[in-house]
Protein backbone atom coordinates (compact mmCIF):
# COMPACT_ATOMS: atom_id res chain seq x y z
CA UNK A 1 0.00 0.00 0.00
CA UNK A 2 1.38 3.39 -1.01
CA UNK A 3 1.37 6.15 1.62
CA UNK A 4 3.17 8.93 -0.26
CA UNK A 5 2.42 10.24 -3.74
CA UNK A 6 3.94 12.72 -6.19
CA UNK A 7 1.93 15.28 -8.14
CA UNK A 8 3.31 15.53 -11.67
CA UNK A 9 1.71 18.94 -12.15
CA UNK A 10 3.33 20.47 -9.06
CA UNK A 11 6.77 18.90 -9.42
CA UNK A 12 9.34 21.29 -10.94
CA UNK A 13 12.12 18.68 -11.18
CA UNK A 14 14.48 20.40 -8.76
CA UNK A 15 15.56 17.01 -7.34
CA UNK A 16 15.57 18.31 -3.77
CA UNK A 17 13.58 15.26 -2.71
CA UNK A 18 16.22 12.98 -4.21
CA UNK A 19 19.03 14.87 -2.50
CA UNK A 20 17.22 14.53 0.83
CA UNK A 21 16.54 10.81 0.34
CA UNK A 22 19.46 8.88 1.84
CA UNK A 23 18.10 5.54 0.72
CA UNK A 24 17.63 6.84 -2.86
CA UNK A 25 14.16 5.32 -2.98
CA UNK A 26 12.79 7.85 -5.48
CA UNK A 27 12.56 6.77 -9.10
CA UNK A 28 12.38 9.53 -11.71
CA UNK A 29 11.67 8.46 -15.27
CA UNK A 30 10.05 10.52 -18.06
CA UNK A 31 9.89 13.44 -15.60
CA UNK A 32 7.59 11.44 -13.33
CA UNK A 33 8.75 10.76 -9.76
CA UNK A 34 7.53 7.92 -7.61
CA UNK A 35 8.61 6.29 -4.36
CA UNK A 36 9.77 2.70 -4.48
CA UNK A 37 8.32 1.27 -1.27
CA UNK A 38 10.81 -1.61 -1.18
CA UNK A 39 13.63 0.90 -0.86
CA UNK A 40 11.87 3.55 1.25
CA UNK A 41 12.38 3.83 5.03
CA UNK A 42 9.44 6.26 5.44
CA UNK A 43 11.57 8.99 7.01
CA UNK A 44 9.51 11.72 5.29
CA UNK A 45 12.51 13.89 4.44
CA UNK A 46 11.40 14.20 0.81
CA UNK A 47 8.02 15.48 2.00
CA UNK A 48 9.67 18.02 4.29
CA UNK A 49 12.04 19.56 1.74
CA UNK A 50 9.73 19.74 -1.31
CA UNK A 51 9.30 23.48 -2.07
CA UNK A 52 6.33 22.92 -4.40
CA UNK A 53 4.32 20.67 -2.03
CA UNK A 54 4.32 18.08 -4.80
CA UNK A 55 4.38 15.17 -2.33
CA UNK A 56 1.22 14.20 -0.48
CA UNK A 57 0.66 11.66 2.29
CA UNK A 58 -2.37 9.48 2.80
CA UNK A 59 -4.70 11.49 5.02
CA UNK A 60 -7.12 9.52 7.20
CA UNK A 61 -9.11 12.40 8.68
CA UNK A 62 -12.18 11.40 6.68
CA UNK A 63 -11.89 7.85 8.01
CA UNK A 64 -11.88 9.21 11.56
CA UNK A 65 -14.87 11.45 10.79
CA UNK A 66 -16.75 8.48 9.38
CA UNK A 67 -16.00 6.48 12.54
CA UNK A 68 -17.33 9.37 14.62
CA UNK A 69 -20.53 9.43 12.54
CA UNK A 70 -20.89 5.70 13.09
CA UNK A 71 -20.91 6.36 16.86
CA UNK A 72 -17.80 4.30 17.46
CA UNK A 73 -15.74 4.83 20.59
CA UNK A 74 -13.02 7.08 19.19
CA UNK A 75 -9.80 7.08 21.23
CA UNK A 76 -6.86 9.42 20.69
CA UNK A 77 -3.32 8.36 21.55
CA UNK A 78 -1.35 11.60 21.29
CA UNK A 79 2.44 11.54 21.12
CA UNK A 80 4.32 13.19 24.01
CA UNK A 81 5.84 15.78 21.66
CA UNK A 82 2.45 17.52 21.29
CA UNK A 83 3.49 20.60 23.36
CA UNK A 84 6.06 21.29 20.65
CA UNK A 85 3.43 21.10 17.93
CA UNK A 86 0.83 23.40 19.50
CA UNK A 87 1.22 26.64 21.41
CA UNK A 88 -1.00 26.10 24.43
CA UNK A 89 -1.66 28.04 27.59
CA UNK A 90 -2.47 24.73 29.24
CA UNK A 91 -1.72 21.21 28.00
CA UNK A 92 -5.34 20.27 28.74
CA UNK A 93 -6.49 22.48 25.85
CA UNK A 94 -5.39 19.79 23.39
CA UNK A 95 -7.72 17.37 25.19
CA UNK A 96 -10.59 19.87 24.90
CA UNK A 97 -9.90 20.36 21.18
CA UNK A 98 -9.87 16.63 20.48
CA UNK A 99 -13.10 16.04 22.37
CA UNK A 100 -14.68 18.95 20.52
CA UNK A 101 -13.75 17.18 17.28
CA UNK A 102 -15.56 14.05 18.45
CA UNK A 103 -13.00 11.94 20.34
CA UNK A 104 -14.41 10.06 23.31
CA UNK A 105 -11.15 9.33 25.15
CA UNK A 106 -7.79 11.11 24.99
CA UNK A 107 -4.60 9.62 26.40
CA UNK A 108 -0.89 10.20 25.92
CA UNK A 109 1.19 7.68 24.01
CA UNK A 110 3.75 8.07 26.79
CA UNK A 111 1.70 5.46 28.72
CA UNK A 112 2.84 2.94 26.12
CA UNK A 113 6.36 4.35 26.39
CA UNK A 114 6.42 3.33 30.05
CA UNK A 115 5.95 -0.31 28.99
CA UNK A 116 8.74 0.02 26.43
CA UNK A 117 11.06 1.51 29.05
CA UNK A 118 10.45 -1.52 31.30
CA UNK A 119 11.48 -3.87 28.52
CA UNK A 120 14.51 -1.80 27.51
CA UNK A 121 15.74 -1.80 31.10
CA UNK A 122 15.33 -5.56 31.23
CA UNK A 123 17.40 -6.14 28.09
CA UNK A 124 20.12 -3.76 29.29
CA UNK A 125 20.34 -5.42 32.71
CA UNK A 126 20.50 -8.94 31.26
CA UNK A 127 23.34 -7.94 28.97
CA UNK A 128 22.87 -10.94 26.70
CA UNK A 129 23.32 -9.01 23.45
CA UNK A 130 26.70 -8.09 21.99
CA UNK A 131 25.21 -4.68 21.15
CA UNK A 132 21.73 -3.19 21.54
CA UNK A 133 19.74 -0.97 19.15
CA UNK A 134 16.56 0.81 20.24
CA UNK A 135 13.44 0.07 18.19
CA UNK A 136 11.03 2.91 18.99
CA UNK A 137 11.65 4.80 15.73
CA UNK A 138 10.00 2.85 12.87
CA UNK A 139 12.04 4.64 10.18
CA UNK A 140 15.25 3.62 11.96
CA UNK A 141 13.93 0.07 12.14
CA UNK A 142 13.31 0.02 8.37
CA UNK A 143 16.81 1.41 7.84
CA UNK A 144 18.35 -1.48 9.77
CA UNK A 145 16.13 -4.18 8.26
CA UNK A 146 16.64 -3.04 4.65
CA UNK A 147 20.18 -1.69 4.57
CA UNK A 148 21.96 -3.23 7.58
CA UNK A 149 20.17 -6.59 7.97
CA UNK A 150 23.22 -8.19 9.60
CA UNK A 151 22.41 -6.01 12.66
CA UNK A 152 18.82 -7.23 13.05
CA UNK A 153 19.92 -9.47 15.91
CA UNK A 154 20.92 -6.38 17.91
CA UNK A 155 17.48 -4.81 17.64
CA UNK A 156 15.55 -4.92 20.92
CA UNK A 157 12.53 -7.10 20.05
CA UNK A 158 9.92 -4.78 21.56
CA UNK A 159 7.11 -2.79 19.92
CA UNK A 160 7.15 0.99 19.74
CA UNK A 161 5.28 3.15 22.31
CA UNK A 162 2.49 3.70 19.75
CA UNK A 163 1.84 -0.02 19.33
CA UNK A 164 2.22 -0.67 23.06
CA UNK A 165 -0.34 2.01 23.88
CA UNK A 166 -2.66 0.80 21.12
CA UNK A 167 -2.63 -2.72 22.58
CA UNK A 168 -3.42 -1.31 26.03
CA UNK A 169 -6.27 0.83 24.69
CA UNK A 170 -7.84 -2.06 22.78
CA UNK A 171 -7.57 -4.20 25.89
CA UNK A 172 -9.08 -1.53 28.17
CA UNK A 173 -11.87 -0.20 25.93
CA UNK A 174 -12.64 -3.13 23.66
CA UNK A 175 -11.39 -4.38 20.32
CA UNK A 176 -14.27 -2.58 18.60
CA UNK A 177 -12.97 0.81 19.78
CA UNK A 178 -11.38 3.03 17.11
CA UNK A 179 -7.82 4.02 18.09
CA UNK A 180 -6.18 7.00 16.41
CA UNK A 181 -2.51 7.78 16.91
CA UNK A 182 -1.58 11.46 16.52
CA UNK A 183 2.08 12.44 16.30
CA UNK A 184 4.94 14.02 14.35
CA UNK A 185 5.94 10.89 12.44
CA UNK A 186 5.02 9.82 8.91
CA UNK A 187 6.60 6.39 9.40
CA UNK A 188 3.87 5.62 11.95
CA UNK A 189 1.39 5.42 9.06
CA UNK A 190 3.50 2.59 7.63
CA UNK A 191 4.04 0.96 11.01
CA UNK A 192 0.31 0.89 11.79
CA UNK A 193 -0.28 -1.32 8.72
CA UNK A 194 2.43 -3.85 9.64
CA UNK A 195 1.04 -7.38 9.61
CA UNK A 196 2.36 -7.92 13.16
CA UNK A 197 0.17 -5.08 14.48
CA UNK A 198 -2.98 -5.57 12.45
CA UNK A 199 -6.02 -4.10 14.19
CA UNK A 200 -4.05 -2.31 16.92
CA UNK A 201 -4.04 1.22 15.44
CA UNK A 202 -6.97 2.10 13.18
CA UNK A 203 -5.74 5.44 11.84
CA UNK A 204 -2.66 7.64 12.09
CA UNK A 205 -2.78 11.44 11.85
CA UNK A 206 0.18 13.80 11.91
CA UNK A 207 0.20 16.91 14.06
CA UNK A 208 0.10 18.89 10.83
CA UNK A 209 -3.11 17.13 9.76
CA UNK A 210 -4.68 17.60 13.20
CA UNK A 211 -3.76 21.29 13.18
CA UNK A 212 -5.45 21.75 9.78
CA UNK A 213 -8.54 19.87 10.98
CA UNK A 214 -8.82 22.14 14.02
CA UNK A 215 -8.49 25.22 11.79
CA UNK A 216 -11.10 23.91 9.35
CA UNK A 217 -13.54 23.42 12.25
CA UNK A 218 -12.94 27.05 13.35
CA UNK A 219 -11.73 25.93 16.78
CA UNK A 220 -9.62 28.46 18.66
CA UNK A 221 -7.59 26.04 20.73
CA UNK A 222 -6.18 28.68 23.11
CA UNK A 223 -9.67 29.86 24.04
CA UNK A 224 -10.79 26.39 25.16
CA UNK A 225 -11.22 25.45 28.79
CA UNK A 226 -8.61 22.78 29.62
CA UNK A 227 -9.70 19.21 30.28
CA UNK A 228 -7.70 16.41 31.85
CA UNK A 229 -6.37 13.39 30.00
CA UNK A 230 -8.48 10.32 30.64
CA UNK A 231 -5.48 8.57 32.17
CA UNK A 232 -2.39 10.03 33.82
CA UNK A 233 1.01 9.38 32.34
CA UNK A 234 4.36 9.39 34.06
CA UNK A 235 7.28 11.70 33.48
CA UNK A 236 9.41 8.81 32.25
CA UNK A 237 7.18 8.18 29.24
CA UNK A 238 6.99 11.85 28.34
CA UNK A 239 10.77 12.02 28.05
CA UNK A 240 10.73 9.91 24.88
CA UNK A 241 10.66 12.76 22.32
CA UNK A 242 13.74 14.34 23.91
CA UNK A 243 16.93 13.02 22.37
CA UNK A 244 18.90 10.73 24.67
CA UNK A 245 16.00 9.85 26.94
CA UNK A 246 15.18 6.32 25.78
CA UNK A 247 17.73 4.67 28.08
CA UNK A 248 17.78 7.39 30.73
CA UNK A 249 15.21 6.14 33.26
CA UNK A 250 15.88 3.63 36.04
CA UNK A 251 18.93 2.10 34.36
CA UNK A 252 22.05 1.66 36.47
CA UNK A 253 24.52 2.66 33.78
CA UNK A 254 27.50 2.34 36.09
CA UNK A 255 26.92 -1.35 36.73
CA UNK A 256 25.88 -2.49 33.26
CA UNK A 257 28.21 -3.61 30.52
CA UNK A 258 26.97 -1.20 27.85
CA UNK A 259 28.11 2.23 26.80
CA UNK A 260 25.22 4.42 25.69
CA UNK A 261 25.06 6.64 22.63
CA UNK A 262 22.24 8.64 21.04
CA UNK A 263 22.24 9.23 17.30
CA UNK A 264 19.93 11.66 15.46
CA UNK A 265 19.69 12.24 11.71
CA UNK A 266 19.82 9.60 8.99
CA UNK A 267 23.43 10.21 8.01
CA UNK A 268 24.61 9.75 11.60
CA UNK A 269 22.43 6.64 11.92
CA UNK A 270 24.08 5.18 8.83
CA UNK A 271 27.53 5.97 10.18
CA UNK A 272 26.98 4.27 13.52
CA UNK A 273 25.31 1.29 11.84
CA UNK A 274 28.25 0.93 9.45
CA UNK A 275 30.53 1.05 12.48
CA UNK A 276 28.54 -1.67 14.22
CA UNK A 277 28.46 -3.69 11.02
CA UNK A 278 32.25 -3.66 10.84
CA UNK A 279 32.30 -5.75 14.03
CA UNK A 280 35.00 -3.62 15.58
CA UNK A 281 32.95 -2.59 18.61
CA UNK A 282 31.04 -4.39 21.36
CA UNK A 283 28.85 -3.51 24.34
CA UNK A 284 27.32 -0.46 22.73
CA UNK A 285 23.71 0.51 23.37
CA UNK A 286 22.47 2.81 20.59
CA UNK A 287 19.39 5.01 20.60
CA UNK A 288 18.53 5.57 16.93
CA UNK A 289 16.42 8.53 15.79
CA UNK A 290 16.15 9.17 12.06
CA UNK A 291 14.84 12.72 12.47
CA UNK A 292 17.27 15.49 13.29
CA UNK A 293 16.20 16.56 16.77
CA UNK A 294 14.41 13.28 17.46
CA UNK A 295 10.58 13.33 17.44
CA UNK A 296 10.46 17.09 18.03
CA UNK A 297 11.96 17.51 14.55
CA UNK A 298 9.56 15.07 12.90
CA UNK A 299 8.20 15.71 9.38
CA UNK A 300 4.61 15.64 10.64
CA UNK A 301 5.02 18.77 12.76
CA UNK A 302 2.84 21.74 11.68
CA UNK A 303 4.41 23.93 8.99
CA UNK A 304 4.13 27.13 11.03
CA UNK A 305 7.80 28.16 10.84
CA UNK A 306 8.28 27.51 14.55
CA UNK A 307 11.89 27.36 15.61
CA UNK A 308 13.05 23.88 16.61
CA UNK A 309 14.37 25.15 19.92
CA UNK A 310 11.10 26.86 20.77
CA UNK A 311 9.37 23.50 20.21
CA UNK A 312 12.01 21.77 22.30
CA UNK A 313 11.60 24.28 25.11
CA UNK A 314 7.83 23.81 25.22
CA UNK A 315 8.25 20.03 25.46
CA UNK A 316 10.98 20.37 28.09
CA UNK A 317 8.83 22.63 30.28
CA UNK A 318 5.89 20.27 29.98
CA UNK A 319 8.03 17.30 30.99
CA UNK A 320 9.69 19.15 33.88
CA UNK A 321 6.28 19.86 35.39
CA UNK A 322 5.31 16.21 35.27
CA UNK A 323 5.93 13.87 38.16
CA UNK A 324 7.17 10.31 38.29
CA UNK A 325 4.22 8.14 39.16
CA UNK A 326 3.77 4.41 39.26
CA UNK A 327 0.96 3.24 36.98
CA UNK A 328 0.67 -0.19 38.56
CA UNK A 329 -2.24 -1.21 36.35
CA UNK A 330 -0.19 -0.30 33.29
CA UNK A 331 2.88 -2.22 34.37
CA UNK A 332 0.73 -5.29 34.98
CA UNK A 333 -0.04 -5.24 31.27
CA UNK A 334 3.45 -6.60 30.58
CA UNK A 335 2.24 -9.97 31.86
CA UNK A 336 -1.15 -9.81 30.17
CA UNK A 337 -0.33 -8.62 26.67
CA UNK A 338 2.36 -9.44 24.14
CA UNK A 339 4.64 -6.48 23.53
CA UNK A 340 7.35 -8.37 21.73
CA UNK A 341 8.10 -7.78 18.09
CA UNK A 342 10.12 -9.72 15.56
CA UNK A 343 12.35 -7.90 13.12
CA UNK A 344 13.35 -9.36 9.77
CA UNK A 345 16.10 -9.35 7.20
CA UNK A 346 14.52 -7.27 4.43
CA UNK A 347 17.75 -6.72 2.58
CA UNK A 348 17.46 -4.57 -0.50
CA UNK A 349 19.01 -6.40 -3.44
CA UNK A 350 20.34 -3.85 -5.86
CA UNK A 351 22.02 -4.91 -9.10
CA UNK A 352 25.52 -3.51 -9.34
CA UNK A 353 26.85 -2.34 -12.70
CA UNK A 354 30.05 -3.98 -13.89
CA UNK A 355 33.08 -1.72 -14.48
CA UNK A 356 32.47 -1.84 -18.25
CA UNK A 357 28.76 -1.06 -17.87
CA UNK A 358 29.64 1.79 -15.53
CA UNK A 359 32.14 3.22 -18.03
CA UNK A 360 29.59 3.05 -20.86
CA UNK A 361 26.96 4.91 -18.83
CA UNK A 362 29.50 7.53 -17.75
CA UNK A 363 30.54 8.04 -21.38
CA UNK A 364 26.91 8.53 -22.37
CA UNK A 365 26.76 11.18 -19.63
CA UNK A 366 29.75 12.94 -21.19
CA UNK A 367 32.14 11.68 -18.49
CA UNK A 368 35.12 10.31 -20.40
CA UNK A 369 37.77 10.89 -17.76
CA UNK A 370 37.80 11.20 -14.00
CA UNK A 371 38.18 14.98 -14.30
CA UNK A 372 34.81 15.07 -16.09
CA UNK A 373 33.08 13.69 -12.99
CA UNK A 374 32.03 16.89 -11.23
CA UNK A 375 30.17 15.12 -8.39
CA UNK A 376 28.05 18.27 -8.06
CA UNK A 377 24.96 16.55 -6.55
CA UNK A 378 22.68 18.63 -8.79
CA UNK A 379 20.93 15.47 -9.98
CA UNK A 380 20.34 14.32 -6.39
CA UNK A 381 23.19 11.80 -6.28
CA UNK A 382 26.41 12.41 -4.38
CA UNK A 383 28.74 11.29 -7.15
CA UNK A 384 28.61 10.76 -10.90
CA UNK A 385 29.28 7.06 -10.37
CA UNK A 386 26.34 6.85 -7.95
CA UNK A 387 24.24 8.57 -10.59
CA UNK A 388 25.44 6.14 -13.25
CA UNK A 389 24.57 3.23 -10.95
CA UNK A 390 21.02 4.61 -10.59
CA UNK A 391 20.73 4.78 -14.39
CA UNK A 392 21.82 1.15 -14.55
CA UNK A 393 19.14 0.21 -12.02
CA UNK A 394 16.47 2.08 -13.98
CA UNK A 395 15.94 4.59 -11.16
CA UNK A 396 16.89 7.69 -13.13
CA UNK A 397 17.78 9.01 -16.58
CA UNK A 398 20.96 10.42 -18.04
CA UNK A 399 19.23 13.71 -18.85
CA UNK A 400 18.95 14.40 -15.11
CA UNK A 401 22.67 15.26 -15.20
CA UNK A 402 22.44 19.06 -15.38
CA UNK A 403 26.09 19.75 -16.37
CA UNK A 404 25.71 17.17 -19.15
CA UNK A 405 22.49 18.80 -20.41
CA UNK A 406 24.07 22.26 -20.16
CA UNK A 407 27.09 21.12 -22.14
CA UNK A 408 24.79 19.53 -24.69
CA UNK A 409 22.68 22.68 -24.92
CA UNK A 410 25.77 24.89 -25.23
CA UNK A 411 27.15 22.57 -27.89
CA UNK A 412 23.89 22.72 -29.83
CA UNK A 413 23.80 26.49 -29.44
CA UNK A 414 27.34 26.76 -30.78
CA UNK A 415 26.54 24.48 -33.71
CA UNK A 416 23.52 26.61 -34.61
CA UNK A 417 25.53 29.83 -34.26
CA UNK A 418 28.51 28.55 -36.21
CA UNK A 419 26.73 26.72 -39.02
CA UNK A 420 23.48 28.61 -39.45
CA UNK A 421 22.98 29.90 -43.03
CA UNK A 422 21.46 33.01 -41.44
CA UNK A 423 23.29 36.16 -40.49
CA UNK A 424 23.33 36.24 -36.65
CA UNK A 425 24.94 38.91 -34.52
CA UNK A 426 24.49 40.45 -31.07
CA UNK A 427 24.75 44.10 -30.16
CA UNK A 428 25.17 45.56 -26.70
CA UNK A 429 23.20 48.51 -25.37
CA UNK A 430 25.53 50.91 -27.21
CA UNK A 431 25.00 49.04 -30.48
CA UNK A 432 28.52 47.65 -30.34
CA UNK A 433 28.97 44.18 -31.81
CA UNK A 434 29.29 41.39 -29.19
CA UNK A 435 28.95 38.27 -31.35
CA UNK A 436 29.30 37.84 -35.11
CA UNK A 437 28.78 34.45 -36.75
CA UNK A 438 30.64 33.12 -39.84
CA UNK A 439 27.70 33.78 -42.17
CA UNK A 440 27.78 37.43 -41.08
CA UNK A 441 31.49 37.53 -41.94
CA UNK A 442 30.81 36.18 -45.42
CA UNK A 443 27.82 38.43 -46.17
CA UNK A 444 29.43 41.66 -44.91
CA UNK A 445 32.89 40.70 -46.09
CA UNK A 446 34.62 41.30 -42.76
CA UNK A 447 36.32 39.11 -40.16
CA UNK A 448 34.69 38.97 -36.75
CA UNK A 449 37.83 40.17 -34.96
CA UNK A 450 37.66 43.36 -37.03
CA UNK A 451 34.07 44.17 -36.06
CA UNK A 452 33.54 42.78 -32.53
CA UNK A 453 33.73 45.65 -30.06
CA UNK A 454 32.98 48.20 -32.76
CA UNK A 455 29.64 49.91 -33.54
CA UNK A 456 27.42 48.16 -36.08
CA UNK A 457 27.32 51.43 -38.03
CA UNK A 458 30.89 50.58 -39.00
CA UNK A 459 29.45 48.27 -41.67
CA UNK A 460 25.72 49.11 -42.02
CA UNK A 461 23.27 51.82 -41.03
CA UNK A 462 22.12 51.56 -37.41
CA UNK A 463 18.82 53.49 -37.62
CA UNK A 464 16.58 50.40 -37.28
CA UNK A 465 18.69 49.01 -34.45
CA UNK A 466 18.48 52.33 -32.67
CA UNK A 467 14.69 52.34 -33.08
CA UNK A 468 14.39 48.85 -31.55
CA UNK A 469 16.64 49.86 -28.66
CA UNK A 470 14.59 52.97 -27.88
CA UNK A 471 11.13 51.49 -28.34
CA UNK A 472 12.05 48.01 -27.08
CA UNK A 473 9.72 46.75 -29.81
CA UNK A 474 10.91 43.89 -31.98
CA UNK A 475 11.21 44.43 -35.72
CA UNK A 476 9.97 41.40 -37.61
CA UNK A 477 10.25 40.48 -41.32
CA UNK A 478 11.79 43.73 -42.54
CA UNK A 479 13.35 43.58 -46.01
CA UNK A 480 16.64 45.46 -46.13
CA UNK A 481 18.87 45.98 -49.15
CA UNK A 482 22.61 46.55 -48.91
CA UNK A 483 23.80 47.47 -52.43
CA UNK A 484 27.39 47.93 -51.21
CA UNK A 485 27.46 44.24 -50.37
CA UNK A 486 25.17 43.14 -53.19
CA UNK A 487 22.68 41.50 -50.86
CA UNK A 488 19.05 41.79 -49.78
CA UNK A 489 18.26 40.47 -46.32
CA UNK A 490 15.00 39.51 -44.65
CA UNK A 491 15.63 40.97 -41.16
CA UNK A 492 14.41 40.28 -37.62
CA UNK A 493 15.75 42.55 -34.89
CA UNK A 494 14.90 41.43 -31.34
CA UNK A 495 15.37 43.30 -28.09
CA UNK A 496 16.30 40.89 -25.27
CA UNK A 497 15.26 42.80 -22.19
CA UNK A 498 16.76 40.60 -19.46
CA UNK A 499 20.14 40.40 -21.21
CA UNK A 500 19.93 44.05 -22.36
CA UNK A 501 21.19 43.13 -25.83
CA UNK A 502 19.86 43.27 -29.39
CA UNK A 503 19.79 40.08 -31.46
CA UNK A 504 19.73 40.33 -35.23
CA UNK A 505 18.79 37.35 -37.39
CA UNK A 506 18.89 37.98 -41.14
CA UNK A 507 18.07 35.67 -44.02
CA UNK A 508 19.77 36.20 -47.37
CA UNK A 509 17.03 36.57 -50.02
CA UNK A 510 19.28 38.04 -52.72
CA UNK A 511 18.74 35.09 -55.06
CA UNK A 512 15.00 35.25 -54.49
CA UNK A 513 14.98 38.91 -55.43
CA UNK A 514 17.02 38.22 -58.57
CA UNK A 515 14.68 35.36 -59.43
CA UNK A 516 11.71 37.70 -59.07
CA UNK A 517 13.24 40.17 -61.56
CA UNK A 518 14.08 37.34 -63.93
CA UNK A 519 10.52 36.06 -63.62
CA UNK A 520 9.14 39.50 -64.56
CA UNK A 521 11.45 39.65 -67.60
CA UNK A 522 10.43 36.15 -68.67
CA UNK A 523 6.77 37.07 -68.29
CA UNK A 524 7.23 40.16 -70.49
CA UNK A 525 9.09 38.18 -73.17
CA UNK A 526 6.48 35.45 -73.05
CA UNK A 527 3.71 38.01 -73.39
CA UNK A 528 5.38 39.64 -76.40
CA UNK A 529 6.06 36.29 -78.04
CA UNK A 530 2.50 35.16 -77.42
CA UNK A 531 1.13 38.40 -78.95
CA UNK A 532 3.32 37.98 -82.03
CA UNK A 533 2.11 34.39 -82.49
CA UNK A 534 -1.47 35.54 -82.15
CA UNK A 535 -1.01 38.24 -84.78
CA UNK A 536 0.69 35.82 -87.16
CA UNK A 537 -2.07 33.26 -86.67
CA UNK A 538 -4.70 35.88 -87.44
CA UNK A 539 -2.94 36.73 -90.71
CA UNK A 540 -2.72 33.09 -91.73
CA UNK A 541 -6.38 32.53 -90.89
CA UNK A 542 -7.39 35.47 -93.05
CA UNK A 543 -5.28 34.24 -95.99
CA UNK A 544 -6.71 30.74 -95.63
CA UNK A 545 -10.22 32.10 -95.53
CA UNK A 546 -9.59 34.11 -98.70
CA UNK A 547 -8.22 31.07 -100.54
CA UNK A 548 -11.08 28.90 -99.33
CA UNK A 549 -13.56 31.48 -100.64
CA UNK A 550 -12.07 31.47 -104.20
CA UNK A 551 -11.91 27.68 -104.34
CA UNK A 552 -15.50 27.32 -103.22
CA UNK A 553 -16.71 29.72 -105.94
CA UNK A 554 -14.87 27.79 -108.70
CA UNK A 555 -16.22 24.47 -107.45
CA UNK A 556 -19.76 25.83 -107.47
CA UNK A 557 -19.40 26.97 -111.08
CA UNK A 558 -18.11 23.58 -112.33
CA UNK A 559 -20.81 21.61 -110.50
CA UNK A 560 -23.52 23.89 -111.92
CA UNK A 561 -22.27 23.29 -115.49
CA UNK A 562 -22.16 19.54 -114.85
CA UNK A 563 -25.76 19.59 -113.60
CA UNK A 564 -26.90 21.49 -116.67
CA UNK A 565 -25.16 18.99 -118.98
CA UNK A 566 -26.87 16.08 -117.25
Amino acid sequence: MKFMHFSKDKCNHCYRCLRACDSKAIKILDDIARIEDDLCIACGQCYTVCPQHAISINNYIQDVKDAIKDNKKIIASIAPSFPGAFELDDSGQIVSALKKLGFSIVEETSIGAEIVIDYYREYVEKGEYKNLISTSCPAANYLVEKYYPSLVDYMIPVVSPMIAHGKILKHMYGMDSYVVFIGPCIAKKYESKDFEHEGVIDSVLTFEELSQWIINENINIKSLKPEKFDRRSSKSGNLFPISGSVFSHNIDKKNCKYDFITVNDIKECKEILSYLESGSIENLCVELNVCNGSCIGGPGMPKDNSNYYSRYERVRKYVSNKEYIENEDIHKMTHMLNFHKKFFDKKVDRKIASPEEMRNILRNMGKYEEKDELNCNACGYQTCKEKAQSVYEGMSEIKMCLPFMKTKADSLKNVIFEYSPNVIFLLDNNLFVKEFNPTSERVFNINSENIIGKPISFIIKDDLFLKVKETKQNLIKEKMSFPQYGVTLFTNILYLNEENVILAIMTDITKNEKNKKELVRVKENTFNAAQEVINKQMRVAQEIASLLGETTAETKMILTKLKEML
